[in-house]
């Protein structure tokens, strides 16, 4: 066993981060850089950035086989700046079409009100529903907690839900509708209907958020609609992140696996499995920045009831399938963020990014490279089918909605993912589990719980939660 690590003469740690992912990298940095605290973050897997996972080959295919994409939030680029990385964003045209596939084709879905009017996607009566309810004329809620599909049914009508709904949420969560919670996994549009309606609230919080916006010449100008990567993808920015906190002297270990967790008087004790043996650091703060079913297990015994709640939180199978073909065998032009697919079309992947559509450098000339999604909580026959099974459900999929049906032409599989437990869906209950969990945490003061499974789940929400958990963390320090 090595000494207890700590700051100088083995004095404690001010903050001791577990978990590599961005929302930890996220709390560690402006910790460790913006407030001068001594940090530690120990990572069980032998890199950092979580579920952000790239890679590349030497064929000249770049790809994604975790998040793809992110929104340009004003904190994401913010900190993407401060690691070094503005020459190095690149952002997907907000003009590209993004499509459903309903009726045997893609349709794409309305920008504007007079493409809405002539768009195939609803009937006449679907049209007419969804703009009354988007008005506000709408039934008010049961009484109990609404699920994703009874608050949009409510809303904006059944057949909006199944085909507009319902395949964002594949895309999102992969979840399933009628069990995810509104208010947990759409807080933001929920909270829309209390100023009279979807339409009247998304117009006044877009005042709000003008008002609001940060005037920093330094983050770039971004247009609406658009989505952003990096040059080499999605990990430089955890990378970039690591790489600062090491050049400032603040430890980022790899292969750390957490064992144990104590507390003794005001200093928490943190045992761990790593490359060169057991490590003990001792710490004045600890945040768990780990899945919920980690957290889970690291909390058995030392907070029993926190760790039922974080044990009851689901996470799906699903399999991102990367997959490219020449640009002759597809049956349209391929100029678009990509497809989503409702569960009542009889097709079995929940949709597909068309990655080299959106960024420049993911695949070599005349070849289109798909990221692909299938599983999830509709679908958990998904993770006994070995990988080549995988892919050609994937193909055959693909040959019903974007391909030429009569392609002789097989895939070139260039990764297969299986995510085991994929992303943590936001199910009726989510919020009170959730107020569980930080009422165990108040018992334990300096104890912190900061992950995807709390206030969203795209990389812009991780980063700025993180950001305000960092805040906390810092004050509790300056009265302990």
């Amino acid at each position: 066993m090595t000494a207890a690590q700590g700051t100088e003469a083995n004095q404690p740690l001010d903050v001791l981060v577990v978990g590599a992912g961005i929302s930890g990298l996220t709390i560690a940095h402006e910790l460790a850089i913006s407030k001068q605290r001594h940090v530690l973050v120990a990572e069980a897997q032998n890199r950092v950035g979580g579920a952000i996972t790239t890679a590349s080959n030497d064929e000249g295919y770049l790809w994604e086989e975790g998040p793809n994409s992110f929104q340009p939030a004003p904190e994401l680029l913010s900190l993407a700046v401060e690691v070094g990385l503005k020459d190095e964003l690149v952002l997907a045209d907000g003009k590209l079409p993004r499509f459903v596939f309903l009726n045997g084709k893609l349709n794409a879905l309305p920008m504007s009100p007079p493409t809405a009017i002539a768009s195939k996607i609803l009937s006449w009566g679907g049209k007419i529903r969804l703009a009354l309810g988007a008005m506000g004329f709408a039934r008010p809620a049961m009484a109990g907690e609404e699920s994703v599909d009874q608050f949009f049914s409510r809303l904006l009508g059944k057949q909006a839900v199944e085909r507009l709904v319902a395949p964002f949420i594949s895309g999102v969560y992969a979840g399933d509708p009628k069990r995810l919670s509104a208010k947990a996994a759409f807080s933001k549009i929920a909270k829309l209907e209390t100023y009279g309606g979807l339409l009247a609230g998304a117009i006044l919080s877009s005042k709000e958020r003008k008002a609001q916006k940060i005037n920093d010449p330094n983050i770039p100008k971004t247009k609406a609609g658009e989505l952003g990567s990096f040059r080499q993808g999605i990990k430089m920015l955890p990378e970039a992140i690591a790489a600062k906190l090491r050049a400032q002297g603040t430890p980022v270990k790899q292969q750390w696996t957490l064992k144990a967790l104590d507390k003794q008087g005001d200093i928490y004790t943190a045992s761990f499995d790593t490359p060169t043996g057991e490590e003990v650091v001792t710490a004045r703060s600890v945040v768990l920045s780990t899945p919920a079913y980690v957290s889970a297990k690291l909390l058995k015994d030392y907070l029993p009831a926190a760790s039922q709640a974080l044990s009851e939180i689901f996470y799906p199978t699903v399999a991102c399938v990367v997959l490219a073909y020449p640009r002759s065998e597809f049956a349209y032009d391929m100029k678009g963020f990509g497809n989503l697919i409702p569960r009542t079309q009889g097709v079995r992947t929940l949709g597909t990014i068309w990655s080299s559509s959106l960024f420049a450098g993911r695949a070599p000339e005349g070849w289109q490279l798909l990221l692909n999604f299938i599983g999830g909580t509709l679908d958990p026959a998904l993770a006994k089918l070995s990988e080549s099974e995988i892919v050609q459900a994937v193909h055959q999929d693909l040959k019903r909605t974007i391909l030429r049906p009569d392609t002789k032409v097989e895939p070139k599989t260039i990764a297969v993912h299986v995510w085991d437990k994929a992303i943590p869906q936001y199910e009726i209950g989510h919020l009170q589990r959730l107020a569980t969990i930080e009422a165990e945490l108040q018992k334990s003061q300096g104890l912190y719980v900061s992950a995807n499974f709390i206030g969203g789940v795209a990389l812009g929400d991780c980063i700025k939660r993180g950001l305000q958990e960092a805040i906390k963390i810092d004050e509790f320090l300056k009265t302990d």
